[in-house]
């Protein structure tokens, strides 16, 4: 990354900003808002690869189970080397798979967005669409089980705890510009 003449940032090759964080964290909504508040294009990774297979996510999880959907989301992520500056909203699981994390990493920015299962559990408005999200106590544990994984993958924690949708987007794009990556 480098100033122009202009002043503007000028971004050599990859330079995406990957949101990850627990269902119900707000990564989507994030991310298209942030889009949209400074030009950028957003993606949703669980989109792209329903897109690709033709199928929901629960569906690729009952039929072909999950270690195929986190090849197929490594798949996607492998698909946005040519594109330049995306927000890209991840599936709650990206962080289980070696390659998805190792390819966001070669991409871009990861941003942790951390916040309590239990501000998750309220979000969560369509559990049943949910592959990972069998009732309450599934959540818990799989919250346990990616907590680590989100820490140990995160450039960027933004703590989301106790704060509003707004307050979150504010700091996430102050954080972000101050930083030169929006």
């Amino acid at each position: 990354m480098e100033q122009s003449d202009t002043g503007y940032v000028v971004h050599e090759g990859c330079d995406h900003i990957f949101f990850v964080g627990f269902l119900g964290a707000g990564k989507s909504t994030l991310a298209r808002n942030l889009g949209s508040l400074f030009n950028r294009d957003f993606v949703d990774t669980d989109r792209l690869v329903e897109r690709l297979c033709g199928k929901s996510v629960c569906q690729i999880f009952e039929s072909e189970g999950e270690p195929r959907f986190r090849e197929l989301e490594a798949q996607v992520l492998e698909g946005l080397r040519g594109r330049k500056s995306l927000l890209v909203s991840c599936g709650g699981g990206i962080v289980e798979g070696a390659r998805s994390c190792e390819l966001m990493h070669q991409m871009g920015t990861v941003v942790f967005l951390d916040g309590d299962v239990e501000d998750s559990l309220r979000q969560i408005q369509h559990p049943e669409i949910r592959p990972d999200f069998k009732d309450e106590g599934c959540a818990r544990r799989l919250y346990r089980a990616r907590r680590p994984l989100y820490e140990r993958e995160a450039d960027i924690t933004i703590d989301i705890r106790n704060k509003t949708f707004k307050q979150v987007a504010s700091e996430a794009g102050q954080l972000l510009w101050e930083k030169g990556l929006l």
